[in-house]
């Protein structure tokens, strides 16, 4: 079975994170698997919107494999960052409309694959945020990305305490554009998606295209910076001993890490 899982309805193709038994958590292979399912969904004829959600009803992503990367190494960092900064691009640079369907749980880098969206659906009691501080990784790449959202205040709470908040609070802060009962979410974001894919192609293109340069400098410094900070925090130790108590207490291969 396919770690990502692709349907079409329509003009909308939902591509589906499909690790369900680690909360859909990003390792190597889903890694690599969604952006070739992007890069496909992207250029597909007779497709004009992307959704993204998640197998299961626990989670969307709940953000980078510890029992992946509580095994690196100083040396295998930069390689790392460059994967993961290589799927975000996949999701930011779509040329074609792309809406986050908060299936559940977005920690980490599954919050960042849903910032990296034009849009997103959630549900009031739905557990989201930036959680990096915790598996001992300094939050960069997520904090950047909320700039485009929540004002700064927010910003610094929600990456320097690493907490959790529920769908609801993240409406009310502006991280979510849709709030709806969880046996709602996918199909509010196709009826959402479905919309975007029926208004002008190339002006939809050029629009992402300007929102997508007003950010590209704070975007691409963010990328360069993680590199230092992951590297330092690993020297530090500080993440291999978080993540692997996290592992030994939950037994779950899925996390709650994000760069």
């Amino acid at each position: 079975m396919s770690v990502v899982a692709t349907e079409d309805r329509d003009l909308v193709r939902v591509v589906r994170l499909n690790r369900p038994e680690a909360l859909n958590a990003i390792d190597t292979t889903l890694r690599r698997t969604l952006i070739g399912a992007l890069e496909a969904a992207d250029q597909a004829p007779g497709i004009g919107a992307i959704v993204i959600t998640g197998s299961g009803s626990r989670g969307f992503c709940s953000g980078q494999d510890l029992s992946e990367t509580s095994r690196y190494t100083l040396d295998d960092i930069e390689a790392w960052l460059a994967a993961n900064h290589a799927m975000y691009r996949a999701v930011r640079d779509l040329a074609r409309p792309v809406v986050a369907a908060f299936n559940g749980v977005a920690a980490g880098a599954g919050f960042q694959i849903g910032l990296c969206c034009d849009l997103r659906v959630g549900y009031p009691e739905m557990k989201i945020g930036q959680p990096e501080i915790k598996a001992g990784l300094a939050s960069i790449v997520g904090s950047q990305m909320m700039t485009s959202h929540v004002g700064f205040g927010h910003n610094v709470e929600l990456s320097l305490l690493g907490d959790l908040i529920t769908g609801q609070r993240a409406y009310e802060m502006g991280l979510l554009n849709r709030l709806v009962p969880q046996d709602e979410v996918l199909d509010t974001a196709v009826e959402l998606a479905a919309r975007l894919a029926r208004l002008p192609s190339t002006a939809m293109r050029l629009t992402k295209e300007r929102f997508r340069r007003l950010s590209q400098p704070g975007f691409d410094a963010a990328l360069d910076a993680a590199v230092a900070a992951q590297k330092a925090a690993y020297e530090s130790g500080e993440p291999q001993t978080a993540m692997r108590r996290f592992l030994a207490s939950r037994r779950n291969p899925g996390s709650e890490s994000g760069d």
